[in-house]
């Protein structure tokens, strides 16, 4: 890491595993994106995978938000359920909040985070019926990250951020 003259620079963000070219995907694939494996080798970013983080293999079975959005499974008015009709959402929550004291940890202000996951999606993800259906809202991290005031986007919206 670069030097400041008061000690180590601090991480700016955390991300998305999966963006930095980690095979951490539901499908044991990754979304690979050279902007942000670029922060992550020049320091300034940490991967982490929330839906591992919460406890889930790689690969699982893909997952979808039913009921509502991300902030509505952190307030227990929705659930996350897996196409198998597995209740993953303590994985989900387990998983957010782990990412959430990664970047307290690190002194990260910001998290890049994987567009229409039901995990890191922001301002969409997909409704709940496995039908490739996007509707508005955020996934469970994001909305945590978010509600917790860190600055969230996806990798579609990294131009203006850095």
């Amino acid at each position: 890491m670069d030097k400041q003259a008061d000690g180590p620079r601090t991480v700016k963000w955390v991300v998305s595993s999966c963006l930095a070219g980690l095979k951490t995907r539901y499908d044991g694939g990754d979304k690979f994106c050279a902007k942000i494996r670029e922060l992550v080798e020049k320091g300034e970013a940490l991967p982490f995978c929330p839906e591992q983080g919460g406890g889930l293999t790689t690969p699982r079975p893909p997952a979808e938000i039913v009921g509502g959005d991300g902030s509505d499974v952190l307030a227990g008015r929705a659930r996350v359920i897996n196409k198998l009709g597995d209740d993953v959402t303590e994985q989900f929550i387990r998983g957010a909040s782990e990412m959430l004291e990664l970047a307290r940890i690190t002194g990260a202000t910001g998290a890049i985070i994987k567009s229409l996951s039901p995990s890191c999606g922001v301002g969409a993800i997909y409704d709940g019926t496995f039908s490739g259906t996007i509707r508005e809202g955020d996934g469970v991290t994001a909305a945590l990250l978010r509600e917790s005031g860190l600055e969230v986007v996806t990798e579609n919206q990294l131009g203006k951020e850095l």
